[in-house]
């Protein structure tokens, strides 16, 4: 029934409305701000990169090796090949325990055990490379009758720095496929593990992809492991068993040579190295589009 103290209140109900849409208003431009504030950093260094890098970057840049101090020309095309290796077999070495360990902790990790695998993966992802660097100098190359650096050390190093970042994405993909598609896959007579290799990670491959690339984009930049590792190589090589070139070494190393050709040969390096990984990102986007739309 209307009454006085109704009409009274409507007033009231406007200036909260009127307030609420103000609030909403000015949210909205201080996430925008927000956003606008962390992109341009980003912006900054890839304008600041490609200027400095665009212009060195031609067919001597990858065909030829690094020149001696004080000479025209030469190349890193010893260090371009050194990183993909490197990379290459610290993937081969560092995703299958990173999946695998995601999966038993989607899975099965809903105990202690899995409690503890899950903080020594946030710590070890929270260790310092360069710290891991010296735990591989250690257990792999120091016990050796005739110790020396190797890609194999390197490889290693940046496997082990994949796992964490691996293990935990792939968790919590895989804690996002919903459990009916479990029960139905069993239920129509599938073993555990078809389950989850047919149904339970082709739901959730978009997700581990993402993950996969997450890893490659941190450990492609990594120079501190390398240095007490791999250590580096002016020749081309790719012998895993000798020191061999990376691109973050060698941008590290030219960076601080007092020669102009080498600074400008680690600029373009820098730009390949982001190149690298804004090439592989955009793959993994193409090719699992529409991939990762779970089901309710």
């Amino acid at each position: 029934m209307l009454n006085e103290s109704t009409f009274m209140q409507r007033p009231l109900i406007g200036k909260t409305s009127s307030k609420r849409r103000m609030l909403n208003w000015l949210m909205y431009v201080l996430t925008i701000l927000a956003t606008i504030l962390a992109v341009i950093p980003l912006i900054l260094v890839l304008y600041y990169v490609t200027v400095r890098g665009a212009g060195v970057l031609n067919w001597q840049f990858f065909s030829q090796v690094q020149a001696p101090p004080g000479e025209t020309g030469g190349g890193l095309k010893h260090a371009i090949a050194g990183t993909l290796l490197i990379v290459g077999m610290a993937s081969v070495l560092g995703l299958p325990f990173g999946i695998l360990g995601g999966i038993y902790l989607a899975e099965f990790g809903n105990n202690k055990f899995g409690w503890w695998v899950r903080f020594a993966a946030d710590v070890l992802n929270g260790i310092p490379s360069i710290v891991v660097g010296i735990f591989v100098y250690a257990i792999m190359i120091l016990p050796m009758p005739n110790p020396h650096f190797s890609a194999w050390a390197g490889s290693l190093a940046l496997g082990i720095m994949m796992i964490p970042t691996v293990m935990r994405t792939t968790e919590e993909i895989i804690r996002l496929v919903p459990t009916s598609l479990r029960d139905a896959s069993l239920a129509l007579g599938a073993t555990r593990s078809f389950t989850m290799i047919r149904i339970v990670l082709s739901t959730a491959r978009a997700g581990v992809i993402t993950g996969v690339l997450l890893a490659i984009a941190r450990i492609a930049g990594e120079t501190a492991p390398l240095l007490f590792t791999a250590l580096g190589n002016n020749f081309f090589s790719l012998n895993p068993n000798e020191p061999i070139a990376s691109l973050p070494v060698t941008i590290f190393n030219f960076a601080m040579a007092a020669d102009d050709r080498w600074n400008a040969l680690a600029w373009g390096g820098s730009l390949v190295l982001v190149l690298m990984v804004l090439v592989l990102s955009i793959a993994a986007r193409y090719f699992t589009r529409g991939q990762f739309n779970l089901p309710k």
